[in-house]
């Protein structure tokens, strides 16, 4: 890694980024992905320096449960946005990626004929194993690439669960890709997810499985019916695809882009991205002092004499959490 960061002028970074060096952009990354303090120095500085850059992009979320097929998926759609004009920059987020990053690679080995594409970007962004690693490092990763150029970021999850509600946070668009024909439609999706998703597409529906499909849209489409109303004044739509056949992708673009419309006309969209930056604000602050106050020696040492109380010691948790507090703020 050292001789990858021998330049570590923060202005070199920044000009390059801005002048759509993709090499840079991917080095930049990887400093705001580094746990090395010095490393985080910069990419701060490079953050910093790249915040007057344009910011006319478009943010999708997508997940969906294993299986359902997101990296093909994501390949038959990326083809269509860049047919349509766009840079895009695809960003995938595992939870695991800190210690195998072995599905990551895959997913990027699967997506062949989108990574050669000239104006595609694949890259893997790791939580770190930690729900605040995926939001502050994909969203400085999703500032980078706009700032490259990039006006389409799709950013995939691995499966439905807690990361999704953070991506959910910081995208415009939340897909959410679902299999027909794998027993009860409505198992293994939780209501928060369906609550957030804008577009539930049934995947894989091909061959055999088209009329399970239908069937299984028909049923999702009556549980997001029964779903609270966006304040977007957008109504979440259910529709088919097959990246076998390139089946429905262009309709699901189609759709997106109306949706951009609409939120562009009404102002939600900029309202959203306001909303998200403030949510993202207090987010950090509650991570920084939570950060300095585990750090803090006098509190590391109070918390591991508490814990080494003995057993039949009664202790008062709450009352015993206010006392640290005031201990820490009053220092």
């Amino acid at each position: 890694m050292a001789t990858i960061f021998n330049n570590r002028d923060p202005d070199f970074f920044i000009q390059g980024i801005l002048n759509g060096d993709i090499v840079l952009l991917s080095r930049a990354i990887t400093l705001v992905e580094s746990n090395n303090e010095k490393h985080q120095l910069v990419a701060q500085k490079i953050i910093e320096g790249i915040a007057g850059a344009p910011r006319n992009s478009f943010r999708l979320g997508i997940t969906g449960v294993p299986g359902v097929g997101k990296s093909t998926f994501i390949e038959s759609f990326g083809k269509e946005v860049i047919g349509q004009g766009h840079k895009l920059a695809v960003l995938a987020i595992d939870p695991s990626s800190a210690k195998s990053k072995g599905s990551i690679l895959g997913d990027k080995t699967r997506m062949e004929e989108l990574s050669v594409q000239k104006n595609v970007f694949i890259r893997p962004s790791p939580s770190n194993g930690t729900l605040g690693g995926v939001t502050k490092t994909t969203y400085e990763t999703i500032l980078l690439c706009e700032a490259a150029g990039f006006d389409f970021i799709i950013v995939e999850t691995v499966g439905v669960g807690q990361s999704e509600v953070a991506v959910g946070k910081i995208t415009d668009f939340f897909l959410l890709l679902m299999l027909a024909g794998a027993g009860d439609e409505l198992q293994g999706i939780k209501r928060g997810i369906m609550e957030m998703a804008d577009a539930l597409v049934i995947t894989k529906a091909d061959g055999e499985n088209l009329e399970k499909a239908k069937v299984a849209r028909s049923e999702y489409a009556h549980a997001m019916h029964l779903l609270q109303g966006s304040e977007s004044g957008w109504t979440a739509r259910t529709t088919l695809s097959s990246s076998l056949n390139n089946y429905g992708i262009s309709e699901v673009y189609s759709m997106i882009n109306e949706y951009n419309t609409l939120v562009t006309a009404n102002g939600y969209f900029l309202l959203k991205r306001r909303e998200q930056q403030i949510d993202l604000f207090l987010s950090a602050v509650n991570e920084q002092l939570t950060n300095k106050f585990y750090s803090d020696k006098v509190i590391k040492e109070k918390i591991k004499s508490i814990k080494n109380l003995n057993a039949d010691q009664n202790i008062q948790p709450f009352l015993l959490a206010k006392e640290l507090v005031n201990l820490f703020f009053k220092k």
